[in-house]
């Protein structure tokens, strides 16, 4: 049974509105993050913003789960589409995710494989995409897909890498957290599921692009948790 929840956001856009709604909410800060406990639609949850990238990510959620006991976590906000047919605005579900520049294929390794370890693709809890799953497709039908979330250290901006991306992982989307979030989570036995935004086409149109639809794209991310987190 989940209980308390983790709510994690890489940028302030992608949690401010659910700070906004928050009650009784107390302040912890670890590791140079801000975790914010609280309500949120009746249901006690940590709130707090990771910070961009894998590491920052993984350091977020281990803390969660280890210093304020979540046993679910939801990552939300805005990604970089890969599949063709998603347009700006657009919601990916994470079915699994994978670390898209986790790459020793020069020792033999395919790309995306974490050497010597059993699982490189995380799954997320099936129970948690139905929930998010329910939520789009009520909100933003026809604009909701379920699929592979791809995370790297980088700002993809090329539309070479994003068919390469897309042709050779599979990838609907990708971003700079979800598959780190999912390995620890993984990891720890705790069920998860990462909710994203089209804020930009990942084709180098970024610069026009992402200043201009991440407000749009996290208040799009934040009605689904708000559904998804009054379900639960």
């Amino acid at each position: 049974m989940i209980n308390k929840i983790g709510l994690i956001g890489a940028m302030n856009e992608e949690i401010e509105l659910l700070i906004q709604a928050m009650t009784g909410v107390k302040e912890t800060k670890k590791a140079g993050i801000t975790y914010r406990e609280g309500l949120f639609q009746g249901k006690e949850v940590v709130v707090c913003r990771s910070g961009v990238g894998k590491v920052n990510a993984a350091v977020c959620t281990q803390i969660l789960i280890d210093q304020f006991g979540v046993n679910a976590v939801l990552f939300t906000g805005v990604a970089g589409a890969l599949d063709p047919e998603l347009n700006i605005g657009d919601i990916v579900i994470s079915t699994a995710c994978m670390q898209h520049d986790m790459d020793v294929r020069a020792l033999g390794f395919p790309r995306g494989v974490i050497p010597y370890e059993e699982v490189s693709t995380f799954a997320a809890d099936p129970e948690l995409i139905k929930l998010a799953d329910a939520a789009s497709r009520e909100l933003f039908d026809g604009r909701t897909k379920q699929g592979l979330v791809l995370s790297g250290d980088q700002f993809v901006a090329s539309r070479e890498l994003v068919a390469e991306l897309f042709h050779d992982l599979g990838g609907s989307c990708t971003e700079m957290e979800g598959a780190a979030v999912a390995q620890v989570c993984s990891m720890n036995s705790v069920p998860f599921v990462v909710i994203r935004s089209m804020s930009d086409k990942a084709d180098g149109s970024a610069h026009v692009n992402f200043a201009e639809f991440t407000k749009q794209a996290s208040e799009n991310s934040h009605r689904i948790i708000e559904h998804m987190v009054r379900s639960i």
